[in-house]
């Protein structure tokens, strides 16, 4: 009985480094692509937020503009409203999906890299 011992413990031993080996090569490959992800994603979003700064003065400016050729500053911002209002809904109606299958398709690649 003690030479069957002498067998499995050193099996035993070899599948619980193995395990540990396979649990830290899993959580390695996790944090580089996870760090992949991030790295590639926060030049995105950075560039993102800029474009909004640009365009949320941008579209100030073109209210104010606006309200001045029309004789009343809020009639710029309510005809600003409304055409980005119009354009949301087209974008909705007509875009969603594409939009959304371009934004998956990105991540995904992104991960499987």
């Amino acid at each position: 009985m003690e030479d069957s011992t002498n067998l499995f413990e050193p099996l035993l031993e070899k599948a619980v480094d193995y395990g540990k080996t396979s649990y830290e090569l899993a959580r390695l490959k996790t944090i580089d692509k996870a760090s992949d992800v991030v790295s590639t994603t926060v030049p995105h979003l950075f560039f993102g937020v800029l474009l909004v700064s640009f365009m949320l003065f941008l579209n100030i400016g073109i209210a104010f503009w606006l309200g001045e050729v029309l004789g009343k500053v809020f009639y710029g911002f309510f005809v600003v409203g409304g055409f980005y209002c119009i354009l949301g809904l087209i974008l909705h109606l007509f875009l969603h999906k594409w939009v959304k299958t371009k934004v998956q398709n990105y991540f995904i690649k992104q991960v499987l890299k």
